[in-house]
């Protein structure tokens, strides 16, 4: 024991005597710098007098002399704060070895000057509820300043396919993206839902699908929407939800209003709750969206 404590001394000392002493100039060197995603910028856009920032990513090969004439598929991400960084990360490696299509990421932040919860809480909620201590009910506002002015500045400045446009939105996210679907069909051709807030006014986009229903409106869109197996508590107190039912009972009223059935598909994510289930959503939508055909 005790020749063990001297040669772990001796092993210290040794490491102690080798390890370099760096001066000013050298930790200057090595001083940490900001991380930045690769092709990357940041635009300042406005909704009348509240201020957004858009965080758009080109594809790699973007500017490349034989690329110049290319269109790509945009994919548009709410919460961009949060959801620009999973997206870009996750989808890196499939677009690079071209698994998946090389696409625009355009990432929509929140109102700029205000606390992130209280916009998002306010532009993606689809009704008036006046329970919330927070301004509700903005949907409709929102959707008008991506469809008027995100959408027309992204594809009027860079090469996004108008005919590849896909949503991407995550819980209040979520619920807002299936609002779009139901009321602005055609805004996009694809829609990746995270864990969608359906519970939202009493299940009021649930009610809303039911009404569609009655009528002879088919979608055309391609869906996918994920949720963790653990987003429920039912049972476990007077709070009780279900999204994962809910978003069951959705791909069931959802389903007969296809023109493809094929074109809808829900996910449900293993040990995944409602903190844990995005970038399995994200990417394993996105893949199945943008997935390249074999050549």
């Amino acid at each position: 024991m005790k020749n063990g404590f001297i040669f772990g001394l001796i092993t210290l000392a040794s490491i102690c005597s080798i390890s370099p002493v760096l001066s000013k100039e050298q930790t200057a060197v090595i001083a940490p710098q900001s991380f930045t995603i690769p092709r990357t910028e940041i635009i300042k856009i406005n909704d009348g007098e509240r201020p957004y920032e858009l965080y758009i990513k080109l594809p790699r090969g973007y500017h490349k002399q034989q690329n110049k004439f290319r269109k790509y598929p945009v994919i548009y991400l709410t919460d961009a704060m949060y959801t620009f960084q999973v997206v870009s990360g996750a989808t890196r490696y499939p677009m690079n070895i071209n698994s998946i299509q090389q696409a625009i990421i355009v990432g929509i932040s929140w109102e700029k000057g205000v606390k992130g919860d209280l916009s998002r809480v306010r532009d993606y909620t689809i009704s008036e509820d006046e329970s919330w201590k927070k301004v509700t009910g903005g949907a409709e506002r929102h959707i008008r300043f991506i469809a008027d002015k995100v959408i027309p500045f992204v594809e009027h400045n860079y090469r996004g396919d108008a005919v590849q446009r896909i949503y991407v939105g995550n819980s209040l996210g979520g619920l807002f993206g299936s609002y779009i679907l139901l009321h602005y069909p055609e805004l996009f051709s694809g829609y990746v839902l995270g864990s969608p807030s359906f519970w939202w006014d009493k299940g009021l986009i649930l009610k809303s699908l039911m009404s569609v229903s009655k009528r002879s409106a088919l979608f055309d869109s391609r869906i996918f929407i994920g949720i963790g197996e653990l987003e429920t508590n039912i049972g476990e107190g007077e709070s009780n939800f279900d999204m994962t039912g809910d978003a069951r009972q959705f791909i069931k009223l959802l389903t007969p209003l296809m023109t493809h059935q094929s074109q809808l598909k829900l996910a449900v994510f293993d040990e995944a709750n409602h903190q844990t289930a995005f970038p399995s959503t994200a990417i394993q939508g996105l893949y199945w969206l943008l997935k390249s055909k074999p050549k």
